[in-house]
C-alpha cells in the first residue's frame, strides 16, 4: 500500500494492474489473514462449527409451533413403550410445579433433569427450588453440570458435588458437554472430561451419564466415551427413529408442559420405567 501511494499522484491515471495490486494488498490479503486466524482458533473442530450453523438453521424456525406439536406427539405415540421427561434450568423461570404432570396434557412425565452448576463456580439460580419441588412431581429426578472446556475440570467436579446431594432413587449425575475448546486441543478436553467423570463417580459411587449433541459426540467423543450411558440432543424435525448409540434422546427444544412457561426440552428414554429405575442410585 505504501508503494502504491508513492506512484499514484493527483491527476494520474491508475492502470488496471495497479488497481488489482491495490485490491490484493488492501482487501484480499487482510481477509485471508483473518480467515487463517479463525481456522487456527477453531482448529480442533472447525468442521463441527459449520455443521452446527447448518443444523441450527434446519431446526429452529422452519416449522410452526403446531407442526412441532404434531411431530412430537406422533413420535411419543409411535414409541409408547418408552418413557418421557424434560430438562430445565433457571431459564424456565418460576415453574408452577403443582401443574407439572404431563407433556401436551397427554403423555405422562416420568423424569426430569435439572441444571445444577456451570463451570468452576457458577450455580443455577433456581436449582435448589426446582430440585426439591421435582421430587414430588416426577417419578425420577436427576441433576446435570454444564461443562466449560476452558476451566479446570476437577474444580468443576467439586462445584457440582458441593451443590448436589443425590439420594437413593435419584438418577445418576450428568455431564453436559456442548462447547468447543478454544485454548486447548480436543485431546486435552477429553482428558478433562474423564477427570470430571472419575471425580464425580468416586464421590457418588455411580457412573455419570454423558450428554452431548449428536454430531459432537459422533465426531469427537464416541471412541473414548462409548461405555457411558448416553444422552444425545438432536432436534432435526425429520429424524423420527431412535439411533442405536444413545439411551436418552433430547428430540425437541419446543415442547409444552403445563406449569412451565414457554418451550421446554423433551426427552425420551429408550426403555420402560422399570429399566430407567435400574439406572438410579441404589438404596
Amino acid at each position: 500500500m505504501t508503494r502504491y501511494r508513492k506512484t499514484v499522484r493527483r491527476g494520474t491515471k491508475v492502470s488496471d494492474a495497479e488497481r488489482k495490486k491495490y485490491l490484493i494488498w488492501s482487501v484480499v490479503l487482510p481477509l485471508c489473514i483473518l480467515i487463517g486466524f479463525a481456522l487456527l482458533y477453531y482448529r480442533t473442530d472447525f468442521s463441527y462449527t459449520i455443521k452446527s450453523w447448518i443444523f441450527r438453521e434446519e431446526s429452529t424456525d422452519t416449522h410452526t409451533a403446531s407442526e412441532h406439536e404434531k411431530r412430537n406427539i406422533k413420535l411419543m405415540e409411535k414409541y409408547d413403550a418408552y418413557v418421557y421427561g424434560v430438562d430445565i434450568s433457571q431459564y424456565q423461570g418460576d415453574i408452577s410445579w403443582i401443574d407439572v404432570n404431563t407433556i401436551y396434557d397427554q403423555i405422562p412425565l416420568d423424569f426430569v433433569f435439572i441444571r445444577a452448576t456451570m463451570g468452576e463456580k457458577a450455580k443455577d439460580k433456581r436449582f435448589v427450588v426446582n430440585w426439591e419441588a421435582a421430587q414430588s412431581r416426577a417419578k425420577l429426578r436427576g441433576a446435570y453440570h454444564y461443562f466449560r472446556p476452558n476451566e479446570n475440570s476437577i474444580r468443576q467436579a467439586r462445584n457440582f458435588i458441593s451443590a448436589v446431594n443425590l439420594r437413593p432413587g435419584d438418577l445418576p449425575p450428568v455431564l453436559d458437554i456442548e462447547e468447543r475448546p478454544r485454548k486447548q486441543p480436543m485431546d486435552s478436553l477429553k482428558v478433562g472430561l474423564k477427570r470430571w467423570l472419575n471425580e464425580v463417580e468416586k464421590h457418588y459411587g455411580i457412573q455419570p451419564i454423558l450428554y452431548s449433541g449428536d454430531s459432537y459426540f459422533t465426531d469427537f467423543l464416541e471412541k473414548e466415551f462409548s461405555d457411558y450411558v448416553l444422552w444425545i440432543a438432536n432436534y432435526n424435525f425429520w429424524v423420527d427413529k431412535p439411533k442405536k448409540h444413545w439411551d436418552f434422546w433430547q428430540f425437541s427444544e419446543r415442547g409444552y408442559v403445563r406449569g412451565i412457561k414457554g418451550n421446554v426440552d423433551l426427552n425420551m428414554f429408550k426403555g420402560n420405567i422399570e429399566k430407567l429405575e435400574e439406572l438410579t442410585i441404589p438404596y
